[in-house]
């Protein structure tokens, strides 16, 4: 892999220098010293500095000044080495005792620092300023990783890639698969927001487009590919290979397998996980070929209601904006708490409209013990037997339990008597105890959200599953999470779907203090979508595209990339616009089924249980 970085030198920044420079595509400015650094983050770069006395994000410093950093305790992903005119003993000592990522070489020293790096032990990659395609190409020859680019534009870019067939990846300051423990752990709290601001969940710089989830825009995905890493011409205007024989050697051997029936490890979904370019195009082709066999041209959605009862919540969610976002961003409004009368009346009108569906789901406020849900789901019963219940996640299964000291499983007993047909898979987040202990550290960990949604699945409480990506994350992570819904699968079968929510950042209070990414890219998007179609092929026939979270637009693109499923009409959902999200709070059923017409597929009106209704 090749990777390089958008780099500017410069003696002095200002704020709107920075912030114009990024504009322009540059992630980094190298300064002599530590006077302008506050300035590089405060536009959004940033800075690596040669003085190793100051703090700064990244350094880059002779051989006796990256020992003396690697003694003050910064770690190696942060210096660069200069291969200066040391003996060559020299630079390999400090290689080697600092750890550095990088070795900055002259065009006509890289093939002595090579061999350094290319020494036992030694994990830097030679770094080198290159100003043409034909410069790139010889250093890469010469034994270069890694390319210092200056002003180059996107059609240069494009043209360095064709030329390293493909093989090129944008970094930021520092190598990419950095640890989102280690970046906010070594970083003050400027420089890792800007880091993540700039970075996707890999660690590599993210593209410069817009759009993200829940805004407004669509995405501009190209016509003949679904991939968004590049913005060249050569890219737009080209088209992915036909199926996936283009794909990287280790990638088309998953996907081959994939399609003899063969689910892959962990091991493997990460690495499909961490896949860019051509390699997200052969990823989706194959997950829309695994969906074609186990679903058709028919893609459905259900007529539901989410009721959000109540928008006070005692946990402390980092990501969650729905009982915490700021009242700036007028996102929010005043805190309520629905009564009973009122939520039966709007699964009435729900019912009434053609509804077969209510979701209940909103904050756990603190008054709420076990009796609130059991008489919710009583009430709704008394009022509409044929409604069916989707209600009440892990969490919520969990904390009525507890406060009325029942087990888990004679609650989930006498909720399934009263009335409640399925569970909502959220409150999932990350089934990653790595993440939810920064994420959502009060909320229960992955064993008992398993435990919770085992008993339901034994006592014939069938549920969904989610995964929602895309903030502190990585694709270990999502990894983790598919092998833990996996797990459960098959032991239960009792999952009828999984459904991908991307992080919405604009209002989530992670973002806003800088412990969080813009949410996912779209090809990371498109990856998780696709890889859970081949990661759950023959244990979970459903996957859904979330449109209030992506838009219409975006979820039609996903039903090339191993989605069969719309989701629901929703009438009135607002956890996703109290994060920023732009798209509607519902879509009429005319709407779903035209939007899936318009993509040449047929739409099937559905239950909760995928028991098709009618065609539309």
């Amino acid at each position: 892999m090749i990777t390089f970085l958008r780099l500017r030198p410069a003696d002095r920044i200002s704020d709107l220098g920075a912030a114009t420079r990024r504009r322009e595509g540059t992630t980094v400015v190298e300064l002599p010293n530590t006077d302008f650094v506050a300035q590089a983050l405060a536009g959004g770069i940033l800075a690596v500095v040669a003085d190793p006395t100051g703090i700064a994000p990244g350094y880059v410093v002779d051989p006796k000044a990256a020992l003396e950093l690697a003694t003050d305790g910064v770690a190696g992903w942060r210096i660069t080495i200069i291969h200066d005119d040391s003996a060559p003993e020299t630079v390999l000592d400090a290689l080697a005792r600092s750890e550095a990522a990088f070795l900055r070489a002259g065009r006509s020293s890289v093939a002595a620092a090579a061999r350094l790096c290319a020494m036992p032990g030694i994990d830097a990659g030679v770094s080198v300023y290159v100003n043409d395609v034909d410069e790139a190409v010889e250093a890469v020859a010469g034994g270069a990783s890694d390319l210092l680019l200056r002003d180059w534009d996107t059609e240069r870019l494009g043209a360095l890639r064709a030329a390293l067939d493909g093989n090129l990846v944008e970094r930021t300051a520092f190598p990419i698969g950095l640890s989102y423990d280690s970046v906010v752990s070594q970083l003050d709290a400027d420089a890792a927001a800007v880091y993540l601001h700039l970075t996707d969940g890999s660690g590599v710089a993210r593209p410069r487009y817009d759009w993200a989830p829940g805004k407004s825009e669509a995405p501009s995905v190209p016509d003949h590919r679904i991939s968004m890493e590049w913005a060249d011409a050569r890219w737009l205007t080209g088209s992915a290979s036909d199926g996936y024989d283009g794909a990287a050697p280790a990638i088309r051997s998953i996907l081959h397998r994939s399609l003899d029936g063969h689910r892959p490890d962990v091991d493997q979904l990460e690495l499909l996980l961490t896949a860019r370019g051509d390699d997200v195009d052969a990823i989706a082709h194959v997950a829309d070929q695994l969906r074609k066999r186990t679903n058709g041209d028919k893609v459905t959605y259900v007529v539901n209601r989410n009721i959000n009862y109540t928008n006070q919540c005692y946990f402390k969610c980092g990501f969650c904006a729905f009982s915490k976002g700021p009242k700036s961003l007028n996102l929010r409004g005043d805190p309520y708490l629905l009564d009973l009368e009122e939520i039966v009346r709007r699964s009435r009108e729900a019912w009434d409209k053609g509804a077969t569906e209510v979701t209940l789901q909103g904050g756990i406020h603190p008054g709420f013990t076990g009796e609130f849900y059991l008489d919710v789901v009583k009430a709704i019963k008394a009022e509409i037997p044929g409604m069916h219940i989707h209600g009440f996640t892990p969490l919520e299964v969990w904390q009525g339990a507890e406060t009325i000291g029942m087990g888990i499983e004679p609650f989930l007993w006498q909720l399934k008597e009263s009335g409640l047909n399925t569970l909502p898979g959220t409150a999932a987040e990350i089934l990653d105890d790595d993440v939810r202990k920064t994420l959502c550290p009060d909320k229960i960990r992955t064993s008992q959200w398993a435990f919770v949604m085992e008993t339901a699945h034994n006592l014939g409480i069938r549920a969904t599953s989610t995964i929602m990506f895309g903030h502190m994350d990585q694709p270990r992570n999502w990894a983790n999470h598919f092998e833990v819904i996996r797990m459960i699968q098959t032991r239960t079968g009792g999952f009828t779907e999984m459904v991908p929510l991307p992080f919405v950042h604009m209002g989530a209070p992670i973002f806003l203090r800088g412990k969080a990414r813009m949410g996912p890219t779209w090809d990371e998007v498109v990856l998780i979508h696709a890889v859970a179609r081949i990661a759950f092929d023959g244990l979970i026939d459903n996957i859904q595209a979330s449109w209030v979270k992506l838009g219409i637009g975006g979820a039609q693109r996903l039903l090339s990339a191993g989605c069969n499923d719309l989701g629901g009409t929703l009438m009135n959902e607002n956890i996703s616009r109290a994060a920023g999200a732009s798209h509607g709070e519902e879509m009429t059923p005319d709407e779903l089924a035209g939007a899936i017409a318009q993509i040449g597929r047929t739409p099937v009106l559905r239950n909760t249980l995928y028991e098709p209704i009618g065609v539309s």
